[in-house]
């Protein structure tokens, strides 16, 4: 991996965008046409969320949509957390009645709880301690709270960690996407896109970001 940063959409990741464009269309050159038809990588990094805040967030947006989930988690930060994502000792001392009167299932209400109960025993590491841990023990650390698998996790590793090699191969978008990047007559397989990101790596977060981009 490369010493240097590149900058997306004003948030930094820590690898050099265009040595993994370069590796990509190197080792992939069907890849090279998707990234040359949709242009420069931007991701976007949610820099400022607390790893509590963020997988707090993506336990709302479960299962609904947007709309829905965006109403609920203007309602959760009003409601419990005084016009921010609450702490995890407050969202503890929240009553079960006033977080369903925001919209949260009995499910993501447990969800929550357990949440913000392993984030204060250390089951879910702080930022600084996440930054110097491997994928896989993040996602290990994370999958242990309810309501959160390994697809959130990952979303979590791409999306505020800013990781550069992260496939996440039970995507929807990145299935259809490698459908219409590589021309397949039915929706590809989990185990085929991880057959062919071998040939992405390190860098399968940058091929992923542009199988999401190839539904544009």
């Amino acid at each position: 991996m490369a010493g240097r940063s590149s900058r997306t959409n004003g948030s930094q990741v820590r690898f050099d965008a265009d040595e993994a464009l370069s590796h990509l269309r190197e080792r992939d050159p069907k890849l090279g046409l998707l990234i040359d038809r949709v242009g420069a990588f931007r991701l976007k990094l949610d820099g400022r969320a607390t790893p509590f805040a963020a997988l707090s967030e993506s336990i709302i947006y479960q299962q609904i949509t947007g709309k829905a989930a965006a109403t609920i988690a203007g309602r959760f930060r009003e409601r419990v957390g005084k016009g921010r994502f609450p702490s995890p000792e407050r969202l503890i001392k929240a009553t079960d009645t006033v977080l369903r009167e925001v919209g949260l299932s009995r499910g993501k209400c447990a969800a929550l709880r357990d949440l913000a109960a392993k984030s204060l025993d250390g089951t879910v590491p702080e930022m600084r301690r996440l930054r110097s841990m491997e994928d896989d023990a993040i996602v290990e650390r994370l999958t242990q709270v309810r309501g959160i698998g390994r697809w959130t996790a990952e979303m979590f590793l791409i999306f505020r960690l800013g990781r550069p090699d992260v496939l996440p191969i039970q995507d929807y978008g990145v299935r259809k996407g490698f459908k219409v990047a590589f021309r397949t007559r039915e929706l590809p397989k989990p185990e085929t896109i991880a057959r062919r990101g071998e040939r992405w790596r390190p860098y399968r977060t940058v091929a992923s970001w542009y199988l999401w981009r190839a539904l544009d």
